[in-house]
């Protein structure tokens, strides 16, 4: 397995627990939470079950089809149940024969697609509370560990993690899964024997992400742009729908969702919550904060707030590599198998280019510190901008990276994708020098301002170079 040390440590110390234990996995889809849990197991469990995606039944039928699928599982753990199962209630009571019946040492249950399971009026939370807390909590064993996972990351969250009735606190453990780093998909792809140089590896994930599954479906012996075409641009191309696919596996009505995604893949920056309302036509309410909230827990979207200003100033950008690629180069266009390799060094490679270097960057903060020498000290990653006032003397800046530390120092990271050594000019440093300017007035801060450059290859050593407190490459981001 690569990556997910912790993790696999932490479930496997479960078995070694006294008492019984409850825990969530969550993360976005195709993150890997179910390969993490089957191989820290070993693949043994004394009850396992995966939901059933909805979308292909009836909502009348869904409750019916689900409890079907949940025979099926009673029956593979060598339980057969006497009659249909007509609720959870049933379904759990079930699950009780199984553990009973079972000569298991720990009894380790894994419930996979929670959230599926939860159709309209279904009673599953209802049932699974009575279980945990009426059932397995009460047994003297003390020896029953509940996995539970959900690709909808909101969903676990509100009625699992932060469950405010009878699951209220119930939970002993939870992992939020994350995308892989650089480095952790530059190990996947050795352990695949699939060669890439590193700057390729960088350009992958400006487009994928650090989603596992999506790097699983890389092939051997294909250049980046071979891989990239037979993923996206040929016909019938594994990836080329999964943007559909995404959000309609994770949102019982996803329209609403994917009209915020998309007005989000307009702009560059971030915005505000009424600019979202306004481009999408979606009326600011309780239910539509819900909604951004949902997107920003799914890893989708990410919300922030301006250096210096207050919550109800916050703006949310979109973050999903995949996504942001979709909509570039994908949606709505005409597409030829070969349309990758033809787009190579095009305007439109080059300027989605600086924006996915920049979301790879802010993936990488942690590796940034490491090569700064700063892990160990306090820090908050921020973003700021400010509007031109020339009374003021403000000239309007934009910075996408702050990083402001404990120790009295912000770093002022400018972010440049290039496809070779980076020349720093005058024109560079101007601005370099406009935006602590504006940002010193604005803010007031008393704080030192470090200027901070991270760019793909080395810098081209002359008279402006000097100007820089630091120069980080790619290279730093696969510590």
């Amino acid at each position: 397995m690569i990556g997910r040390v912790e993790e696999k440590k932490y479930l496997q110390s479960l078995l070694e627990e006294e008492e019984p234990q409850f825990v969530a996995v969550f993360g976005r889809r195709r993150i890997g939470k179910t390969y993490l849990v089957r191989e820290s197991f070993d693949h043994h469990f004394t009850f396992q079950h995966t939901g059933i995606s909805n979308l292909s039944i009836k909502e009348s039928s869904r409750k019916r089809a689900q409890l079907d699928k949940f025979e099926e599982s009673l029956a593979e753990a060598g339980y057969i149940c006497p009659g249909k199962l007509d609720s959870w209630n049933d379904a759990f009571n079930a699950l009780k024969q199984v553990i009973l019946q079972s000569n298991d040492t720990k009894k380790v249950i894994f419930i996979d697609e929670l959230s599926w399971m939860d159709t309209k009026d279904s009673g599953l939370i209802s049932a699974l509370e009575s279980f945990w807390n009426g059932w397995a909590t009460a047994r003297k064993e003390k020896d029953i560990v509940l996995i539970v996972c959900a690709s909808a990351t909101y969903w676990i969250i509100d009625n699992i993690v932060n469950a405010h009735g009878g699951l209220y606190n119930r939970l002993t453990g939870q992992i939020h899964l994350k995308p892989f780093s650089l480095k952790e998909c530059e190990l996947y792809l050795q352990s695949r024997k699939i060669v890439l140089s590193r700057h390729q590896i960088l350009q992958c994930y400006m487009i994928m992400g650090g989603v596992p599954y999506y790097w699983s479906l890389l092939k051997k012996g294909n250049s980046l742009p071979q891989n990239i075409d037979d993923l996206f641009f040929k016909e019938n191309a594994p990836l080329q729908n999964e943007y559909d696919n995404l959000y309609k596996a994770l949102f019982n009505h996803p329209d609403q969702y994917m009209r915020i995604i998309e007005a989000l893949s307009t702009v560059h920056n971030g915005i505000t919550r009424d600019e979202i309302s306004r481009l999408t036509g979606i009326p600011t309410s309780g239910d539509f904060s819900r909604k951004l909230t949902e997107l920003e827990n799914c890893g989708f979207i990410r919300k922030y707030i301006p250096y210096g200003y207050k919550q109800r100033n916050c703006l949310y950008q979109l973050i999903d590599n995949y996504t942001l690629f979709y909509f570039h180069f994908v949606k709505d266009q005409s597409l030829d198998e070969h349309e990758w390799q033809n787009l190579i060094n095009t305007p439109a490679i080059t300027s989605w280019s600086g924006t996915a270097f920049e979301r790879v960057c802010l993936e990488h903060v942690p590796q940034i510190k490491q090569a700064l020498g700063i892990s160990g000290v306090h820090t908050e990653t921020n973003a700021w901008s400010c509007k031109k006032d020339e009374e003021a003397g403000i000239h309007g800046s934009q910075i996408d990276l702050l990083i402001v530390r404990a120790d009295q120092i912000i770093n002022l990271c400018e972010m440049k994708y290039s496809s070779s050594d980076y020349v720093i000019n005058s024109t560079f440093i101007r601005d370099m020098n406009r935006k602590i300017s504006d940002f010193k007035a604005c803010t007031k801060t008393r704080y030192a301002i470090h200027p901070l450059l991270i760019t793909t290859y080395e810098v081209e050593q002359n008279a402006y170079a000097g100007e820089l407190q630091a120069i980080l490459t790619a290279e730093d981001l696969f510590s």
